[in-house]
């Protein structure tokens, strides 16, 4: 891509800024590839594998089904966006431009509040961020990204760092009412969405923006790479930031939890640079809610680095699939948590392959405590691998210390340590400890230099961070508050000065913590919890288990006669799950009659966490306990995994705190494979899967000297869910007691060398379906969202609906020709079900949707059992649901004369239209229109635009109408019959001119 004229003098600059260092670092290699977005793995049976097609073998590698840009592509993209940007910002119109239904001016972004600056927030910008010339800079609008990790994020990026404004990341995986608090409190100016079909499979929020539209009170455009990589006719005219004559405040803001019971968002800067060589591969892996998401994928940009963005729905619900993303694309550099490397280690030990410990050149761990025990085990399986351990905030850009762990060695010759040191500053950083006593070798982080932010952007303000005064040649010793000299960030972290100048992590006195490398201040939570209505009080703790994971409990006082504890918790459950991301959400709920007060008034923490109950380990307990007790093994381990007391056999794994994380857990103490967990995700569910895999599969017990069962060959059940990608397919300890079932149990349970036999007149083994992976949930040839309800019509995302249906298989091989059916689960709809159920696929989601005569419409998860939401109606419904075209809202009619519009996620009402009469009727959909069709007892056919929110026509057909109507998409017709007697045929071809009767048949 050619530059303006010049231009290119301006761009040997050295590192004036980030737009610049990118242009240099593109320009200098157009047809290098610079992002591939991964197409998914394809996991064997029995490990993480690449099973995918190679199609390009250089550096880097392709495989079928990846899609490649190039330098070329984004630059041209950065350049075509950020003139859109800045043209909306100013004020102009866009194509792609949605304005809010809510604003009532013109604005396009302008602040309706300007931003505040204290006195106190303009001496900390000028002394810990060493900005003197504060009168020539100025607060930048604020551009969200709602978008996952992608090329579009990427161009988002980059784009608004061109216009001079500053880019704020809301992840699409957010709680909705996160996500609208967030952009309201910071008036952000615009909102950017990715428009692209690449990352629909991200995350199923990105298409479904209907609710952002309806709430958000700032304008939101659409962009994608496929129109914006085509080249431009004429050149950007946008002026670089860098020669502007003032200088933004801050470029970018990060969300993170608050002290004060609201999160805050952090003003980072833009003053270091990280240099690469660029001939390195990098993994995009990080949740763009995390600070270090930012060095990922900015890290491959200004070096001209190769980056591979793998798909986020895989990478959520397989977290080994990491394993297969570093191996087939040869990955150098890995950012990482280490609860993270600790949740994929065993796969990375049982595989061992060479790759990997042959191309990663460099493992950073940060976010978390790294135990001294787990550095021992990454370095003795990649020993080829530097390994670096960082220490930071979202205040300090990520990282202001760091601890190369080659030295780790000479240093455990002279210190006694259990996690490995956090050691010395960053370039351009400086850190002093601040000490209570006159130890001068333990105090508290303190931080100064180019890496510490601006400050906290909070309710229309930038507020200082907790920072002190120190004397210019303090060493460590006070802090003195007027005695002028320098001003540090305080972190509120604690460590420990070594005798080699680096510094070991000792922990904080306050009441922040870190869970999975996601600080959270946990008076938010607390602060929240108090605003439930049935809380009178709570009280928020965190633990730690022996694996020293962090773990959340609360404590809460009720209100006076409120209904049942379960359904109160269930509530208060919800409502954080609502508001929060999964991590945030506490692992137990324990309701007290009073919080306990110290005598001075103040809750007594010390108190509630002393009564917190010590679990063991499940793993060092489960091989003495027999197959009897397979669910209390199965309990044991969630409860492990999730910090809690105890579960029942019902409850859901996901509904009550798990996440893609405690999910490695707890099949990695099972042995089992995850997405056993996924698809059975209660206790009970799993014993039974588990029962049923070990009796019908007859696979090997054990991975050493355990024999194979005495099945014939021919009769082994291949119609069977995938095998284990952990190193123990059903665990070699629980396998061992498995094989001991009750129908014919060996006394002798120490010898785990006997063979399973099975009686064939009592199990089922069913062939071979190519469909099916042997449970009714996974089928590989489904597409991402369809539904399906009466006689089997099946609808696609989009309104499509499939012509022609398929029979389903059922094959009868027990020997007693006896058929084979199986409960899954049942819900108590407390009143008579007239209506056939609306069954709706979601990506890797199922909801079954349903209405009865007790007035309660539900959506219950088809594979669990577990009700989603359920919304009470003025009336009994008699009729089957419908979905509509973009799957964002469910329809049902209602015995009180209303059609309501349900919002599929949370089953909230969005609209409702009365008739005069009683709706039995199914809806049915007229996706090309629009529009819902839908009768009544009033003896009307009504013709609803569920966008609009409006009735568009209304068809007398002489009498009620029970049945749905149907129609001919090919010829344009609609068929409606009623209990008049009459079936009318009405032409919809030419409906927005005129709706005609086509003719009436009397019966």
């Amino acid at each position: 891509m050619a530059f303006p004229s010049g231009e290119q003098e301006t761009l040997q600059r050295k590192h004036c800024c980030l737009i610049h260092e990118f242009y240099r670092a593109a320009s200098k290699s157009p047809d290098k590839i610079a992002i591939i977005h991964a197409s998914p793995s394809n996991p064997s049976a029995n490990e993480v594998r690449i099973d995918r097609e190679l199609i390009n073998g250089g550096n880097p590698p392709v495989y079928k089904g990846d899609r490649c840009f190039t330098f070329a592509n984004l630059l041209a993209s950065v350049e075509c966006l950020s003139f859109r940007i800045c043209s909306v910002l100013d004020g102009a119109d866009d194509r792609y431009l949605i304005k809010p239904q809510t604003s009532g001016d013109n604005s396009n972004g302008k602040h309706p509040q300007s931003v505040q600056m204290s006195e106190a927030s303009l001496d900390f910008i000028r002394g810990v961020c060493q900005h003197t010339d504060l009168e020539n800079m100025y607060v930048p609008k604020i551009v969200a990204l709602f978008m996952p990790p992608s090329v579009e994020y990427v161009v988002s990026v980059l784009s608004v760092l061109k216009c001079g404004e500053a880019f704020l990341p809301v992840d699409p995986a957010w709680p909705r009412d996160r996500i609208l608090s967030v952009l309201d409190s910071l008036d952000a100016a615009l909102v950017v969405t990715c428009g692209s079909s690449l990352v629909k499979s991200g995350s199923e929020l990105v298409d479904q923006l209907d609710w952002l539209l309806e709430c958000c009170s700032c304008p939101i455009m659409r962009f994608s790479m496929e129109a914006s990589i085509e080249p431009h006719k004429s050149q950007s005219s946008l002026a670089w930031p860098c020669e502007n004559e003032r200088k933004r405040l801050f470029c970018y803001l990060i969300y993170t939890s608050g002290s004060t019971g609201k999160p805050k968002g952090v003003c980072g800067t833009e003053e270091e640079l990280y240099p690469m060589q660029g001939e390195e591969l990098l993994l995009f892996k990080t949740s763009i809610s995390f600070i270090d998401h930012l060095q990922e994928f900015l890290i491959a940009a200004l070096t001209a680095c190769t980056l591979v963005i793998p798909p986020f729905t895989e990478l959520k619900q397989n977290v080994f699939s990491i394993i297969d993303f570093l191996q087939a694309y040869s990955i150098n550099r890995l950012t990482a948590v280490p609860s993270l490397m600790r949740m994929i280690l065993p796969a990375m030990q049982s595989q061992h392959d060479i790759r990997i410990s042959s191309s990663l050149k460099l493992l950073v761990l940060s976010g978390e405590v790294l135990p001294l025990s787990l550095w021992n085990v990454l370095s003795n399986l990649l020993p080829k691998t530097s390994i670096l351990n960082l220490y930071g905030s979202t205040e300090v850009s990520g990282d202001c210390l760091y601890f190369d762990c080659k030295g780790l060695p000479s240093i455990l010759e002279m210190e006694k340590l259990t996690s490995v040191p956090i050691g010395l500053p960053i370039s351009k950083c400086s850190t002093v400890l601040i000490g209570e006593t006159g130890n001068s070798n333990v105090g508290e982080i303190c931080v100064r230099g180019v890496c510490v932010s601006t400050g906290y952007l909070f309710e229309n303000a930038i507020i200082p961070l907790n920072n002190a005064k120190l004397h210019q040649n303090s060493i460590c010793k006070c802090s003195m508050v007027e005695c002028g000299g320098q001003i540090y960030f305080r972190t509120g972290d604690f460590a420990h000065l070594l005798s080699s100048g680096d510094l070991v992590f000792l922990g904080r006195k306050d009441r922040t913590i870190k869970v999975n490398g996601q600080r959270i201040a946990l008076e938010e939570l607390e602060d929240t919890l108090r605003g439930h209505n049935d809380v009178v009080d709570a009280s928020v703790i965190s633990q730690k288990d022996q694996g020293d994971n962090e773990f959340i409990v609360a404590f809460i006082s009720l209100k006076e006669k409120v209904k049942s504890a379960e359904i109160v918790k269930t509530s208060i459950r919800n409502s954080m799950i609502n508001k929060f991301p999964s991590v945030m959400v506490p692992s137990s709920y324990v309701f007290l009659e009073s919080l306990p007060m110290s005598a001075s008034g103040k809750v007594d923490y010390a108190q509630l966490t002393d009564s917190i109950f010590s679990i063991s380990h499940v793993k060092d307990e489960i091989g003495d306990i027999g197959a009897s007790n397979l669910m209390q093994i199965i309990k044991k381990a969630i409860c492990d995994a999730l910090m809690v007391e105890d579960v029942s056999d019902d409850d859901d794994f996901f509904m009550i705190g798990g996440n893609s994380i405690t999910a490695a857990h707890v099949s990695h103490n099972l042995g089992i494979d995850m997405r056993l967990l996924y698809t059975f995700s209660t206790p009970a569910k799993l014993v039974i899967s588990l029962l049923e895999k070990n009796v019908l599969n007859n696979t090997k017990f054990g991975v050493n000297d355990i024999p194979e069962s005495t099945i014939e060959p021919d009769k082994v059940n291949r119609f069977s869910f995938p095998e284990s990608e952990t190193p123990d397919p059903l665990g070699s300890k629980l396998q061992g007691h498995l094989s001991l079932m009750p129908h014919e149990r060996n006394d002798d349970q120490a010898d785990q060398s006997k063979r399973l036999k099975v009686d064939l007149n009592k199990y089922y083994v069913l062939e071979p379906i190519d469909l099916f992976c042997g449970y009714p949930w996974n089928s590989a040839p489904m597409c991402d969202s369809f539904s399906f309800s009466r006689c089997n019509k099946v609808m696609l995302e989009g309104g499509q609906v499939v012509n022609g249906t398929w029979q389903a298989q059922l094959v009868e091989v027990s020997r007693t020709r006896t058929g084979y059916m199986q409960e899954l689960w049942k819900v108590n709809m407390e009143a008579c079900v007239d209506a056939s159920p609306l069954v709706v696929f979601n990506d890797s989601d199922i909801y079954l949707f349903i209405g009865s005569h007790s007035y309660k419409f539900l959506c219950i998860n088809a594979k669990s059992g577990f009700i989603q939401w359920e919304t009470k109606l003025q009336g009994r419904v008699e009729g089957s649901a419908a979905i509509v075209a973009d799957f964002s809202q469910v329809v049902v009619g209602c015995y009180d004369g209303n059609i309501y519009f349900l919002e599929l996620l949370n089953g909230n009402i969005c609209w409702t239209f009365h008739t005069s009469g009683e709706v039995k009727c199914q809806p049915i959909v007229h996706a090309h229109r629009g529009l819902i069709w839908c009768g009544s007892h009033d003896h009307n056919l009504y013709a609803l635009d569920y966008r609009n929110k409006c009735c568009v026509y209304t068809l007398p057909c002489g009498g009620s109408i029970f049945g749905s109507p149907a129609i001919d998409e090919t010829h344009g017709a609609l068929y409606a019959a009623s209990t008049s007697g009459r079936v009318t045929a009405i032409s919809i071809k030419m409906f927005q001119d005129n709706l005609s009767r086509m003719f009436e048949c009397i019966l």
